[in-house]
């Protein structure tokens, strides 16, 4: 049997042990096992309780028992779910027992929602959403890939391909009418401005900026800074825990140190790097070499310094704070100013002086940074890669309209393909292995 014929099972509840676990299987062989282990199958939908036995009659453990037989499931195919009790143990001996009935086998990453897929219960995007809502970390985040997982950029990708479908048609029909006058003229212009409008919605969307990808990604903040000025203790001090080494010897960071934040629902990730020096230790070389690669990546660089230094060695592209250090020394209050255009904050990372100031400033240039993305359609790169495409073609098909018929209706036919390959619905194999593998097994 072709392993997408077979029935698939895994465990779709969280890390062993636990106080309940829960067992899914999907394909046509999922009324037979349920049967056979709960000895009949429940009610289509209505949790049900039994006591679950092996082939022999060996009892397993008293469960709750779901069926959803096809295509009202959420794979599209005949699902039964079991409502184990979550040791380790009772989960090994039910699958165990599983693995010995004909045609079923464990689940491969993300296979669930691959078949969820493949039946047409939800579209490629829809998939995408449903794996960032997976692995969210903030609230912002979970509210941004649920609508994505509910169709967001999925519905106005299915309306805009309807659409270039109509205006091909237009175009079509004028290329079989052409030797009859003023038709194929009356048929163009209703197309033509069909594509016109459609081409503006989708610009407006890639004009947008990209902030639904960057809050995917979250914003990425390096603490930099010459040794020994309190880059790892203005770093637990963030984190509110201890992540860093603390000590008073200069040169201690010799790697980089990250940690996730979650400051008012936007995904923030801060690096402590190594001291910023001249130095002939090669281990610490590496580490300075390291601490200015991260610091060219970051979006935003906290330049850590004594409370009277000015000086930033900081030549890349990123916006550069200044945070000028121990101000518990010398007494000096807390403020936050200009330094020459850079942004400056006094704080005493030692006892966390100025630091809930860092963090309200940090929260305001997150906001900043991410603007309006839970309005954004477009979350990763894909999205954004295809739709140029569409765009591309669409823009191409009203220029080449006065060459011909011929070659604006061949536009639109790529225009339609490349959405059709952000839906997953042509040519994209290959993609589901990469996309469906990232998922967790059960899922």
């Amino acid at each position: 049997m072709h392993p997408h014929d077979q029935t698939i099972f895994a465990l779709s509840s969280g890390r062993l042990p636990s106080a309940i676990a829960i067992v899914r299987l999907s394909g046509s062989q999922a009324g037979f096992a349920l049967q056979t282990l709960a000895g009949e199958l429940p009610r289509p939908r209505i949790a049900t309780r039994a006591l679950l036995r092996d082939v022999t009659g060996e009892p397993i453990d008293d469960a709750v028992v779901l069926w959803f037989p096809a295509p009202a499931s959420a794979t599209g195919e005949d699902v039964a779910e079991l409502h184990i009790h979550g040791s380790r143990a009772v989960v090994a001996t039910l699958f165990s027992a599983l693995s010995a009935l004909p045609n079923m086998r464990t689940a491969e990453p993300g296979e669930f929602t691959r078949r969820a897929f493949e039946n047409g219960k939800i579209d490629l995007t829809e998939a995408e959403g449903l794996d960032d809502l997976i692995h969210a970390d903030t609230d912002r985040q979970r509210r941004r890939a649920l609508q994505q997982f509910r169709g967001l950029l999925g519905d106005r990708a299915r309306e805009w391909r309807r659409q270039i479908i109509e205006a091909s048609a237009l175009v079509e029909a004028g290329i079989d009418f052409s030797d009859e006058g003023d038709v194929p003229q009356e048929l163009m212009r209703p197309a033509t401005m069909r594509i016109e409008t459609l081409l503006g919605e989708i610009e407006s969307v890639l004009a947008e900026g990209g902030r639904a990808e960057r809050l995917r990604e979250g914003l990425t903040v390096v603490i930099a800074g010459p040794p020994n000025v309190g880059k790892s203790t203005l770093m637990n001090q963030i984190a509110r825990r201890d992540v860093a080494i603390v000590s008073p010897h200069a040169g201690t960071t010799r790697d980089v140190i990250e940690v996730q934040l979650d400051l008012d629902g936007y995904p923030v990730t801060v690096i402590d790097t190594a001291g910023i020096r001249d130095t002939d230790d090669p281990v610490e070389q590496e580490g300075v070499r390291r601490a200015r690669a991260r610091a060219a990546d970051a979006d935003l660089v906290l330049w850590l310094a004594e409370r009277d230094e000015a000086k930033i060695d900081y030549d890349g592209e990123a916006p550069v704070w200044l945070l000028r250090n121990k101000i518990d020394l010398s007494g000096d209050g807390v403020d936050v100013q200009r330094n020459g255009g850079v942004p400056t904050y006094r704080i005493a990372a030692k006892n966390g002086k100025g630091v809930p100031e860092l963090l309200d400033g940090l929260v305001a240039f997150a906001g900043e940074y991410f603007g309006s993305s839970e309005a954004g359609l477009i979350s990763r790169e894909r999205h954004r890669k295809l739709l140029e495409e569409t765009a591309v073609s669409l823009r191409r098909s009203l220029e080449v309209v006065s060459l011909g018929e011929e070659l604006a209706a061949e536009e639109l036919r790529i225009a339609a393909f490349a959405l059709g390959k952000l839906l997953g619905r042509v040519d994209v194999e290959d993609l589901l292995d990469v996309i469906f593998r990232e998922f967790c097994i059960g899922k």
